[in-house]
C-alpha cells in the first residue's frame, strides 16, 4: 500500500530537478534554434501519404508551416540525459528509460534529417517498415533487460479488480507491442503546435507522482527531469511554433513513457495517462482501414486533431482542449492507482 505522506526531502529533489531541467533546457534552446535556422533544418510538408495518395486537406492546412525548423525534441532528451548521467543518483533505476529515451531519440533524429534533406519514401523520411524494425529492435533490447536483468518474467502484472496475473513469456510480445504502439501513437500526436509537448509534460508529471508514491525516488526524479525539459521545449513550441518536436522527440517520449509504466507495474493506468495519443493512433488506424477496405474516409483528415482543424476549429483551440482532456484522464489514471491501495 502506498503512503500518501511523501518525504519533504523527496519533494525537494523532484521539484529541484524539474526546475533545473527547465532552466537548463530553456537556456540552450535559443542557441540550438539559431543553429537550426542557420543550417535550414526545416520540416518539409509532404503532399502525399505513405501510400503515395494525395493529401489536399492536410497540405492546405499546413503548407504555411513548411521549412519551420524540426528536431526540437533534442531539447528534451539531450538535457534530460545529461542531467541524469551527471546527477548519478541511481543509474540502475534509470538506465532502461534513459536508454529508451536516447536510442529512440537518435533514430527519430535520423528520420527527421532524411525528411529535411529529401531522402527516403516520397523524399520525406524513412519507410514505415524500416522505422518499425528499428523501434522493435529497441523494444527487444528493453524486454531483454526486463526479463533477464530485472527478472520480470516471474512477476505478476496487476489488473484492476482482478489482482496480480502471471503471464510468463507472454510478457515479451506484450512489452514490445506496447512500446512500439506507444512510440507511433506519440508520433501521431505531434501534429499541432504545442500538442504533443503539453500532453507528454502532463504524462511525465503523473508518472513522477506515481514513482514518488511507490517510494522510487530515482525514477520520480527522472520523470521530473524529462517533464521540466518538455516544458522548456513547449515554451518555444507554443503557437506559432519556433520549431517542431519531430520524430526525435515524439518517438522517444512515447516509448519511454511505456517503459516507465512497466517499471512501475501500472500498465493498466497507461491508457488513461496517454489517452490522447491512443485516440490519435486509433483514429489513424480506423481511417487507413476504412479507406483500404471500404474506399471511404471516416474522418476528413486523420489523426483526429487534423479532423477538428478541417471542420473549422482554430489550431490553438484543438491543442488546449486536448491538454485539458489529457489532464483529466491523467487524474483518472492516478485515481485508479490510488483506489487499488485502499
Amino acid at each position: 500500500m502506498y503512503t500518501l505522506t511523501i518525504s519533504s526531502n523527496y519533494l525537494f529533489l523532484v521539484l529541484g530537478f524539474f526546475a533545473f531541467a527547465f532552466l537548463f533546457s530553456i537556456v540552450i534552446a535559443p542557441i540550438y534554434t539559431s543553429f537550426l535556422y542557420k543550417n535550414r533544418i526545416g520540416k518539409k510538408i509532404r503532399d502525399t501519404n505513405y501510400n503515395g495518395e494525395k493529401t489536399p486537406i492536410y497540405t492546405k492546412l499546413h503548407r504555411g508551416k513548411e521549412n519551420t525548423p524540426t528536431m526540437g525534441g533534442v531539447i528534451i532528451w539531450l538535457p534530460a540525459a545529461i542531467i541524469t548521467l551527471l546527477a548519478n543518483y541511481s543509474r540502475s533505476g534509470t538506465l532502461l528509460p534513459l536508454f529508451s529515451l536516447v536510442s529512440t531519440g537518435m533514430i527519430g533524429g535520423i528520420d527527421d534529417l532524411m525528411n529535411v534533406f529529401g531522402v527516403g519514401i516520397s523524399r520525406g523520411g524513412m519507410r514505415f517498415i524500416t522505422k518499425l524494425i528499428l523501434y522493435c529492435a529497441v523494444a527487444v533490447v528493453g524486454v531483454w533487460w526486463f526479463a533477464y536483468k530485472l527478472d520480470w518474467l516471474t512477476r505478476d502484472i496487476y489488473i484492476p479488480f482482478v489482482g496480480g496475473v502471471s503471464i510468463g513469456y507472454w510478457y515479451i510480445p506484450l512489452f514490445v507491442l506496447v512500446l512500439v504502439f506507444s512510440a507511433f501513437a506519440a508520433n501521431q500526436t505531434d501534429g499541432l503546435d504545442g500538442l504533443a509537448g503539453g500532453v507528454y509534460a502532463i504524462a511525465f508529471v503523473a508518472y513522477s507522482l506515481i514513482a514518488l508514491l511507490q517510494g522510487n525516488l530515482p525514477l520520480a526524479v527522472f520523470c521530473a527531469t524529462v517533464s521540466g525539459s518538455i516544458l522548456a521545449f513547449l515554451w518555444f513550441n507554443i503557437f506559432p511554433a519556433r520549431f517542431f518536436m519531430g520524430d526525435t522527440g515524439a518517438m522517444s517520449l512515447g516509448m519511454t513513457i511505456s517503459v516507465i509504466a512497466f517499471l512501475t507495474n501500472t500498465l493498466y493506468a497507461l491508457p488513461f495517462i496517454i489517452f490522447i495519443p491512443i485516440v490519435e493512433a486509433i483514429t489513424t488506424i480506423i481511417q487507413i482501414t476504412s479507406k483500404r477496405f471500404f474506399h471511404r474516409k471516416v474522418f476528413l483528415v486523420a489523426p483526429i486533431h487534423h479532423h477538428f482543424e478541417a471542420v473549422g476549429w482554430p489550431e490553438t483551440k484543438v491543442t488546449m482542449r486536448f491538454w485539458v482532456i489529457s489532464a483529466v484522464f491523467s487524474a483518472l489514471g492516478l485515481v485508479l492507482i490510488l483506489v487499488k491501495n485502499f
